[in-house]
């Protein structure tokens, strides 16, 4: 069976949970490899005695995790790898798999230089010396893991000492900067791979994210990850990519509906080139909380002005009643994202679909979400709306989420749909094809969506709004 590698980048330490949880319920192998911003992990059996401050006051988060281990901190220069793979069960199956993650680590230290790390007797890890390098806390069950290592490239030591690291009081910390291995993460997490793919190999599929140029354990030239070039802006399309514009009574009808009930819809603000043919059949997807965007995606041509006004408390019964005069068997609401707003418009979408459900009780809804931050209360209040489908476009690649959408990532994209598959709803996303990205990269998007469960994928023609967008 292939091993799934993905290089994450940064990554929120609840994002990458949800994420896990998806791909566990899968039946694939994975690797994922990651940053996680400022974070202490308590596990299941973790003193909370042993956080020394109040994590905010350190700018960090504090996380119960449910694997095994007491207290740790996560952040920006360590290596965090999720190995999610198959364990042959037995009675010594635990201690026998947290032996192979920390042979994984000490392999992979002397392959970038370091050589003396090892195993200390009467304490999971990998030490050099007295001092901890690289935290193990795993968690298995019904024959699969979950959780993995914490491995010190270039972090800031200093985190550490705001708790008991580990539950051990007596023992200290070091990472390779500190042991005098100069190396980029991008270096570290090369060898590895190479080390993984012969302990979950030897089949290996590997995607990652572009690096960070700068900072802790960043290559000293990093992968720009860009876009292709694509087709000049006088290249003609080839005809079956061209749609004629007709006015005709339909979509005159549905415009004249839209603008009465003061609605907007993603076919006119994104300039979409099928709205004559989607308006001449009496369709459109409605787009709410505005018509200004918090984010600036590489690819949309919604107004990224700041957002001026507050969700219109009436939306939602314009929504329904737009619904009930196009007789839709099927609504699509879709919205900007509001980076703004306490719940990034939630409760909107909620009222949203309460309100069609009472106006037109046989329509079903498909909702178009953004990610909300990854806000647990926010994601919450729209999947306890029981959408009929619920949506979250993942729009790219890995490799180029950057340039593409800077505001959002790969890593939080599936853990909302991960999340909400969880929840009991059927889950979409959508891919944009056209903009640079590998057929293999494509192959590997799909099986992440599928693996975290996703129902419905679509895949679409990357048409450039102007001049001015990638």
């Amino acid at each position: 069976m292939t091993l799934r590698v993905r290089w994450l980048g940064k990554v929120p330490y609840r994002d990458a949970l949800a994420l896990q949880r998806g791909l566990f319920a899968s039946d694939e192998r994975y690797l994922l490899l990651l940053e996680h911003p400022h974070v202490y992990t308590l596990g299941v059996r973790a003193d909370p005695a042993h956080v020394l401050v109040d994590p905010a006051a350190t700018g960090a988060e504090i996380v119960y995790a449910d694997r095994g281990g007491d207290v740790t901190y996560h952040g920006p220069g360590q290596l965090v790898g999720y190995p999610i793979v198959d364990v042959a069960m037995g009675p010594d199956a635990v201690p026998a798999y947290v032996r192979t993650v920390e042979q994984l680590v000490i392999d992979t230290l002397a392959d970038v230089g370091l050589t003396g790390a090892a195993r200390l007797p009467g304490y999971p890890g990998v030490w050099v010396g007295d001092r901890k390098i690289c935290a193990v806390g795993v968690r298995i069950s019904r024959g699969r893991s979950m959780h993995g290592f914490a491995l010190n490239v270039d972090p800031d030591i200093s985190y550490f000492a705001h708790i008991v690291p580990c539950g051990i009081a007596d023992k200290g910390v070091t990472s390779l900067a500190a042991q005098g291995v100069k190396v980029s993460m991008a270096e570290v997490v090369d060898a590895l791979v190479a080390r993984a793919a012969t302990v979950w190999g030897p089949s290996v599929e590997r995607q990652g994210a572009a690096w960070n140029r700068g900072g802790r354990g960043a290559p000293p030239a990093s992968d720009a990850g860009g876009t292709g070039e694509g087709l000049q802006i006088s290249d003609r399309k080839p005809p079956w990519l061209r749609s004629k514009a007709h006015m005709g009574t339909e979509f005159l009808d549905l415009k004249r509906t839209m603008r009465s009930l003061d609605l907007v819809t993603v076919c006119e603000e994104a300039g979409c080139p099928n709205i004559f043919e989607c308006w001449g059949d009496g369709t459109a997807t409605f787009m709410i909380n505005g018509e200004r965007c918090t984010r600036a995606c590489g690819f949309c041509l919604v107004d990224t002005r700041r957002p001026d006004v507050r969700p219109d408390p009436n939306e939602p019964e314009h929504v329904a009643e737009a619904v009930a005069r196009m007789g839709l068997a099927h609504a699509v609401i879709t919205a900007v994202a509001r980076d703004d707003l306490a719940d990034g418009g939630a409760a909107q979408f909620a009222a949203c679909v309460a309100a069609v459900r009472r106006r037109c009780p046989g329509t079903s809804v498909e909702l178009l979400i953004p990610d909300c931050k990854g806000d647990d209360g926010a994601l919450d209040t729209v999947f306890a709306s029981k959408p009929d489908v619920l949506n979250h476009n993942l729009e790219t690649v890995l490799r180029l989420q950057r340039p593409v959408r800077p505001s959002a990532s790969y890593g939080r994209s599936l853990a909302v749909l991960a999340r909400a598959k969880a929840a009991g709803l059927v889950t979409k996303s959508g891919i944009i094809l056209g903009m640079g990205e590998r057929e293999d990269e494509v192959a590997g998007a799909m099986a992440d969506l599928r693996n975290v469960g996703v129902d419905i994928l679509t895949l679409g023609q990357y048409l450039r709004p102007s001049a001015a967008h990638l």
